[in-house]
């Protein structure tokens, strides 16, 4: 025990033990500072000190732009730019994909792979025979906004007002004799013009390009919608002269005739005809002779 005490004691004596920390001028010895110091104060001055570094270097990499600089960490910059192109990337998605949609549906529509619903118009009459005091023929907001909306479409409608069905001419693109006629059976619902190439073709009428882009076994493809749910289309071409979205004239050059593509034997124009999804002949429509 008197061991263990006496152990305690120098410990404790080494540690409060007091040292003076000297500072002279070299030349003259003159003392500038002097420090009264123990080795308990030291150790406590020393670990104050580490605990203060630590904290303002944690500090400083957390809170501060010195840590872009710091292997491990991200600069911020490169998280802003990675985000706008996920939200980017995000938003060309979603365009593709109505875009894919929406040449799906033109196929299926060219192709002629239209389902009619067997509809029963019986059981539809008797479900909706209603008492006119029954029905409140007042219009509800949605009715008048609606009209509203239609309204404005026909004011700035691409078709003169004056246009009805009755004076719709529809005009041929080209002229020249027909290689393949329009057949049913045959699932060819279009004529074949043979023309010499580099001819122009001309809109049946006037319309919208919706569809304008190449394709490995029809070549150069145009695709105009027009009025009362008609919809031209013109293939094998050898260039197009217009581009998606563009508005055109009855009669007004599209593109020009060649035989571009894997389904073709020579220059010529193959011509479709669709009035409200389903093809039609355009024959009884168009005089195509020279």
């Amino acid at each position: 025990m008197n061991q263990k005490k006496t152990k305690k004691k120098k410990i404790t004596r080494k540690l409060l033990h007091k040292y003076r920390l000297v500072i002279l001028n070299e030349d003259t010895f003159e003392e500038r500072l002097s420090f009264k110091l123990n080795r308990l104060n030291v150790f406590v001055v020393l670990s104050l000190l580490t605990i203060f570094l630590i904290t303002a270097t944690t500090l400083l990499i957390a809170y501060t732009p010195l840590r872009e600089y710091i292997p491990g960490y991200s600069s911020s910059v490169l998280k802003k730019s990675a985000t706008e192109l996920h939200f980017r990337t995000d938003s060309i998605q979603q365009v593709l994909h109505d875009n894919e949609q929406f040449y799906a549906s033109i196929k299926k529509v060219l192709e002629g792979d239209v389902s009619t619903p067997n509809i029963n118009k019986d059981s539809i009459i008797a479900a909706t025979k209603y008492e006119a005091s029954q029905v409140d023929l007042n219009p509800t907001r949605a009715d008048s906004l609606l009209r509203e909306k239609v309204d404005k479409e026909d004011k700035y409608n691409l078709f003169d007002s004056a246009t009805t069905a009755a004076n719709f001419v529809l005009f041929p693109p080209v002229s020249g004799e027909i290689s393949e006629p329009y057949s049913v059976k045959d699932k060819h619902f279009a004529v074949d013009i043979v023309v010499a190439k580099d001819t122009p073709i001309k809109a049946t009428a006037d319309g919208r390009v919706i569809f304008a882009e190449w394709t490995s076994q029809t070549g150069f493809v145009l695709i105009l919608e027009h009025s009362y749910g008609l919809i031209s289309v013109y293939k094998h071409n050898a260039s197009l002269t217009k581009g998606q979205g563009d508005l055109v004239k009855a009669g007004e050059v599209i593109a020009t005739a060649g035989d571009s593509g894997e389904f073709t034997t020579g220059p010529h124009l193959h011509f479709e005809l669709w009035s409200d999804g389903y093809p039609i002949n355009p024959i009884n429509f168009i005089d195509f002779k020279p």
